[in-house]
């Protein structure tokens, strides 16, 4: 299949980075945006970081093909079904990525003061090297990386309505990212992170 879509690949050490800018047309990115919004039982988990809890500065959810739960900085997340607007965003990414993903963590960024701090996808429910597919929808908000050792490597671009950033290879090991808060005044954003997670049993 001949992919017509520009694709930006940045040249990082110890990572596979590649984005699909115009992934979904500005038509079909509304529609998701809107029903997931409304239809997407959102929920705000408290976050312990550094032995303290506080509510996520963001909604999520959870969503699988399985029932194999979900934990990061002290959350166990239990997946809801998989719905046809996610089956179909899916299905839309085999294209770009033949990974056969599991599950998909859906982010709420309400406004401009929602945010995701410095982390890696590196769980080990994620197995080795996990792969990391992410769709933006909604307003455009910088995504940021920085390298765990070497601190001269740091990169960072704005992730747009409708686009596909995929993460690969070693990134998870040797790389961090985060979706910084900004003062900028700005409407919701949801991103879809489809990733695989190795059954318990």
């Amino acid at each position: 299949m001949t992919l017509l879509f520009d694709i930006f690949e940045p040249k990082l050490p110890d990572a596979t980075i590649k984005y699909y800018p115009n992934f979904l047309s500005k038509e079909v990115a509304d529609a998701y945006f809107l029903e997931l919004q409304d239809t997407i039982p959102w929920q705000n988990d408290p976050i312990t970081l550094f032995g303290k809890s506080f509510p996520q500065p963001r909604m999520t959810s959870l969503h699988g093909h399985t029932i194999d739960p979900y934990g990061y900085s002290g959350i166990l997340m239990h997946p809801k079904p998989m719905n046809q607007s996610l089956l179909n965003i899916e299905s839309k990414i085999k294209p770009y990525c033949a990974k056969n993903f599991t599950t998909v963590l859906l982010n709420l960024y309400r406004t401009g003061k929602d945010s995701n701090g410095w982390h890696a996808d590196d769980e080990p429910e994620l197995g080795t090297n996990p792969v990391i597919a992410s769709v933006s929808l909604g307003a455009e908000r910088y995504f940021h990386l920085k390298h765990k050792h070497d601190k001269t490597q740091r990169l960072k671009f704005a992730l747009a309505h409708g686009s596909l950033l995929l993460m690969e290879g070693t990134t998870q090991h040797f790389w961090k990212h985060q979706i910084a808060k900004t003062t900028r005044s700005i409407g919701p954003r949801i991103n879809l992170t489809f990733r695989k997670v190795l059954t318990a049993h």
